[in-house]
């Protein structure tokens, strides 16, 4: 598999520092936990893989307002680092407790247990009033139930993808999700911000690594979903087409490097890591001057590969190339490759032919850059996570494009 990359298959069967498929986001609510885990991306569209959920749960969706103007203001980690908030406060609210995600760019969805609803509503309330206060943006925020969804003829089912053996990935379909996140942009299900100064925990959340240029030629974000009343069965052949030319293409890689993205010092997210690290009174500059003595200690470490106790950076760095999230699927795929320009206009021939026959819609964004946004709760585990995104407009420059060809 083309986008197998070849560390992760040197690495594949081989245990690291407390990981394996123990460790791999090991589920501890009883339906998740049922839920199969699948490793071969290209059978992403086998409805076997997918659960629906009980109908007691409910769906979190967020979504920064406007965040085209603030992608023109060349503010893209920001935006990252709104979108991926709601994720690590949910994440450490419930305390290591597992729950399927999917991170958008500029927003997130996840899935709620009944008995993590209270959990989800202050993590949400917090982190929309974090976003406002530090990041100065507006985060949309709602949670939605599941019976609400269904009674509109759709479902939210959950699969558990595998890229590594440290993590798996939870993908959406039965065109719940859209929905939800379009029923949060009608104001329907809103989850009040919580009262100022209201910080949710963002222990684990940063940016370190620098934007990862292209290889290729270029980094291509991209987003396919359903055109309205489209026949089910050609849409999925659609997609396994799309993944199948991807996977085996020779032009087409992951966007992050075998060694892992490069980090230098200062790293370009102190400022949003201070911001989201820092105690409820504590100053944002007396945080920062704290980071930067602690990013130079990170920084040494990496840059000779010095092992501390049990954390072993040349591992680290492995994990974070292996636990990559940069292609998903959401009632729709979206993916972020590092490919040749001949690729995407493959890409793009091929879906413009599928919308003109009204099976899909879709979006692309080229550019030059990849960045990461990463989740580490703990460097002695595996299962840290790393969204993946285009360094200058990524999904959401996608999706406009997506929206505008709608027009």
């Amino acid at each position: 598999m083309r986008l197998r990359s070849r560390a992760t298959e040197r690495v594949a069967g081989r245990r690291h520092i407390g990981e394996g498929d123990a460790a791999m986001n090991a589920p501890t609510d009883p339906f998740y936990a049922s839920v199969p885990v699948f490793r071969a991306f290209e059978r992403l569209m086998d409805e076997a893989h997918y659960k629906p959920l009980p109908p007691d749960w409910l769906v979190g969706v967020t979504d920064v307002v406007d965040s085209t103007r603030a992608i023109r203001d060349n503010r893209y980690k920001t935006v990252n680092m709104a979108g991926a908030a709601a994720i690590a406060a949910f994440a450490n609210a419930l305390k290591g407790r597992d729950f399927p995600f999917v991170f958008g760019g500029d927003g997130a969805s996840f899935a709620v247990s009944p008995s993590a609803v209270g959990e989800a509503r202050e993590a949400l309330a917090a982190t929309a009033r974090w976003v406002e206060e530090d990041l100065d943006l507006r985060l949309r925020v709602a949670l939605v139930p599941v019976t609400s969804i269904r009674e509109q003829g759709l479902d939210v089912r959950i699969a558990r993808f595998a890229p590594s053996a440290n993590v798996a990935y939870a993908m959406f379909s039965g065109g719940g999700l859209r929905w939800a996140e379009a029923a949060m942009k009608r104001g329907e299900f809103a989850v009040p911000p919580a009262a100022p100064g209201a910080r949710p925990d963002l222990t684990g959340l940063s940016c370190r690594f620098q934007h990862i240029p292209a290889m290729h030629g270029v980094i291509l974000a991209l987003v396919v979903i359903p055109a309205p009343g489209a026949n089910p069965a050609d849409f999925r052949r659609l997609i396994e087409e799309i993944v199948e030319l991807v996977e085996k293409s020779p032009e087409a890689a992951p966007p992050v490097p075998e060694e892992g993205p490069a980090l230098r010092w200062p790293p370009p997210g102190l400022d949003l890591e201070a911001r989201a690290s820092r105690a409820a009174e504590q100053p944002v500059l007396m945080r920062r001057a704290t980071l930067v003595m602690h990013t130079l200690f990170s920084y040494f470490i990496f840059r000779f590969g010095i092992q501390v106790g049990r954390f072993i950076p040349a591992v680290y760095l492995q994990q974070v190339v292996e636990n990559s999230d940069f292609r998903k699927y959401d009632d729709g795929l979206r993916m972020v490759l590092d490919c040749t320009p001949n690729l995407v206009d493959m890409l793009e021939q091929r879906l413009a032919t599928a919308a003109k026959q009204g099976t899909a819609r879709f979006g692309t964004h080229r550019q030059e850059t990849a960045m990461m946004t990463c989740f580490t709760p703990s460097v002695y585990m595996s299962n840290h996570v790393h969204f993946i995104d285009g360094g200058m407009g990524g999904y959401a420059s996608a999706a406009n494009a997506l929206k505008a060809a709608a027009t």
